[in-house]
């Protein structure tokens, strides 16, 4: 069919780097998907991608699809899945005077069906402006989401998005002109770019809720600390610095559940298994190559609480000390030189694979609901502990503890 991109009603973009193994299926679905439930709209399949090496490029459009097929690159050597999204962001604003809705799907996606379009896409023609995916996940997969986004989030701005980062989203015109229209730094290029959608969808106010996809079985992993981390947790953090008046203005938020559509009952979780044994060793040299950093800014009773746990081999970075630790660091992170963030960025990393042992030996045995109630647990106690982040800037200048904080940082 010729590939006619003239007044369009509807995309769904995949962005991509070396996919060429599994695009085609997302694609294939994907046009299942449109020709199924939105029949009546102009619609294209858009891959963003990043001049594979792998030839995912020919992978997509040689896939037999009824609904157009167009793909756009990034310049040789321009990486990053935020690069991705901001042209098809720009591709999406050229289609401003017809497009209705805008859909997007992770290309390494094995669980995907049809559906998926319908549900990510139908509320945005009802009316919301951005739909966050929720499915079901093993306790182990998506492991920053469960421990720093989703607790943040709902601990700072009072937002219950289960799956702020979660890769596959739906979301309108007038919200995608909105994301053009920030400043996108580095971060927000790479992987920074689901957490910087989902924050400024909501500090935008714009109208949001959930859908029910199912299970996401995809290309899963156990906690990972590479370039992932530092992007995501860099582009939250300064975001959430940024815009401090917002959530600094009340000490408690009451938080709702957003209005979620899609399906209500979800399929069990893709398996995922962990060797704790590799992760211990992992967490043990994260944590002696960044040790000093954490006594730069941490109080000694967090230092003195992890020297027992390394000493003993025994990990137990529990709700109250974690939830006090990240907001000891985003406080530091606020009030730091350029050169300060990067190091606390790097201090939180093996805070965060000893909470993710934590919670791995706690929740092992755990079925999915039991899991997501602990998951929503920690949410709240970040909700609970947010005065004591608020008493951090209060006690600006004015504080000891405070001050010592700053005395270790600028020592080093």
């Amino acid at each position: 069919m010729p590939n006619d991109l003239s007044n369009l009603e509807f995309i769904v973009g995949i962005p991509s780097y070396m996919e060429a193994d599994s695009i085609g299926h997302v694609t294939q679905q994907v046009d299942q998907g449109l020709r199924t439930h939105f029949p009546g709209l102009k619609s294209a399949i858009v891959n963003v991608d990043n001049n594979s090496p792998d030839d995912t490029k020919s992978a997509f459009l040689s896939t037999a699809t009824q609904t157009p097929k167009h793909y756009i690159t990034t310049r040789p050597g321009v990486k990053g899945k935020g690069n991705n999204l901001f042209n098809l962001f720009k591709f999406g604003a050229r289609h401003r005077s017809t497009l209705k809705a805008a859909v997007v799907v992770d290309a390494d996606l094995f669980s995907i069906t049809g559906e998926w379009i319908k549900h990510l896409g139908e509320p945005v023609l009802k009316g919301y402006d951005y739909v966050l995916p929720y499915y079901s996940r093993h306790q182990f997969d998506g492991t920053i989401t469960n421990h720093i986004c989703y607790p943040l989030l709902y601990g700072l701005l009072g937002e219950d998005v289960r799956q702020p980062i979660g890769g596959e989203f739906g979301f309108s015109p007038a919200l995608m002109s909105h994301w053009l229209d920030q400043t996108w730094t580095s971060t927000t290029r790479q992987y920074g770019i689901d957490i910087f959608m989902s924050l400024n969808a909501i500090t935008g106010g714009f109208k949001i809720c959930e859908s029910g996809l199912g299970a996401k079985i995809h290309k899963a992993s156990a906690p990972k600390l590479g370039a992932m981390f530092t992007q995501v947790l860099t582009t939250l953090f300064n975001f959430l610095a940024s815009r401090k008046d917002v959530w600094l203005a009340s000490p408690v938020i009451n938080t709702e559940s957003k209005k979620r559509f899609g399906l209500q009952r979800l399929d069990p979780p893709q398996e995922l298994r962990i060797d704790i044994r590799a992760l211990k060793e992992q967490l043990r040299d994260e944590y002696f190559q960044r040790e000093h950093l954490l006594r730069k800014f941490l109080n000694d009773y967090a230092i003195m609480n992890l020297e027992n746990m390394f000493e003993q081999d025994h990990y137990h970075l529990d709700l109250l000390m974690w939830t006090q630790v990240v907001y000891q660091l985003l406080y530091c992170f606020d009030t730091g030189s350029p050169a300060v963030k990067k190091e606390i960025i790097e201090a939180l990393k093996p805070l965060y694979f000893a909470r993710s042992v934590t919670f791995d030996y706690m929740t092992w045995r755990y079925n999915v609901s039991s899991a997501e109630a602990a998951i929503a647990s920690q949410a709240k106690a970040f909700a609970s502990q947010k005065p004591y982040l608020v008493g951090l800037y209060m006690t600006d200048g004015k504080g000891r503890a405070v001050k010592a904080v700053h005395q270790r940082a600028g020592a080093a």
